[in-house]
């Protein structure tokens, strides 16, 4: 049984901790910030071969192609059903550009001398890959890559990828190429390396987008975070065990890292677990080691992978 003293104790950081979040929403909150979101996609739907050189005036960085490509792709019939597919699903933009208004004022309270981005919205012909494109004044968002997981354009996709091709994952997206920007590859090839370096950025997007599910973080269904957090500890345990922390081994980035079906523990569970699991425990050992810690945001950003992991003292929920 739990002492007296350690549930004051407990209950004291618990409304600490919350009291602080309020007083950081509150103060974001009242950060002046101008978003500008210009919806090129619909200038572009609704133009006319005319209208190609006035686009171009508008959007220079849109247009390294001669006017003909462009006015090839106004007439051509998959561009045009593609156009019009996105402009149904997005007839406002209202929601959207609310989460990322209060994304860029989190992570202006953060970083205070970042700019914040001029937001285009394109069609890029469903390149995943590059469905968000941030740049140091710009951002693109190629909307035709948010139609929904079950959307037709979609059905020659696996699974694992389509199901991320959802406007719920926007934000996500953005925060990551946010973070791409600010947390610095690791410094060295161990797995622990990497997976803190994930770890990073998952945890720099718990203090970005507070106002998003720890799934819409990770790109992961509720079911398979449910899965992760079920399964820590024996997943943490066979990491352990089979000596994997310190081992340079490129595989295990496929096996655990890289976007995957599913993870690869070479075990029966393969097939009901979620791909990038590395990612996940990486979360959850910054999670544990800045639960244990009182410092910046700044500074955890500069920390070494080992420092992070011995002072994390992290144990996994079984």
């Amino acid at each position: 049984m739990k002492s007296p003293l350690y549930i004051v104790l407990l209950l004291t950081v618990i409304l600490t901790g919350c009291g602080n979040e309020d007083k950081v929403a509150q103060e974001v909150q009242n950060i002046p910030l101008e978003l500008r979101v210009s919806r090129f996609d619909i200038k572009f739907a609704d133009a006319i071969a005319d209208d190609i050189p006035q686009l171009r005036e508008e959007y220079p960085y849109l247009f390294p192609a001669p006017d003909s490509v462009w006015v090839a792709k106004l007439q051509d019939s998959l561009q045009i059903e593609l156009r019009e597919e996105v402009k149904a699903e997005f007839i406002d933009f209202d929601k959207e550009t609310a989460d990322i208004e209060l994304l860029f004022k989190y992570i202006k309270y953060y970083f205070p001398k970042y700019k914040v981005p001029r937001i285009i919205t394109v069609t890029n012909d469903v390149d995943y890959k590059n469905r968000i494109i941030l740049a140091d004044s710009l951002l693109l968002i190629g909307l035709d890559n948010y139609l929904g997981s079950a959307h037709k354009y979609y059905g020659g996709l696996q699974n694992y990828i389509a199901q991320d091709m959802d406007r719920d994952f926007m934000v996500s997206n953005i925060a990551s190429a946010f973070a791409n920007k600010v947390v610095s590859g690791p410094k060295e090839r161990t797995f622990l390396a990497q997976i803190i370096y994930f770890g990073k950025i998952l945890f720099l997007k718990d203090k970005l987008m507070p106002f998003h599910t720890d799934a819409q973080k990770i790109t992961y269904s509720q079911d398979e975070l449910l899965w992760a957090q079920a399964n820590e500890e024996p997943m943490w345990r066979y990491f352990i065990e089979n000596e994997l922390l310190y081992s340079t081994d490129n595989k295990l980035s496929q096996r655990f890292l890289d976007p995957a079906p599913f993870s690869k523990f070479g075990l029966e569970l393969d097939n009901e677990s979620p791909g990038q699991l590395g990612r996940y425990l990486g979360w959850q050992i910054v999670r544990s080691f800045m639960n244990k810690n009182d410092i910046s945001l700044q500074q955890l950003l500069n920390l070494s992978a080992e420092e992070i992991f011995k002072e994390s003292n992290y144990k996994p929920n079984k």
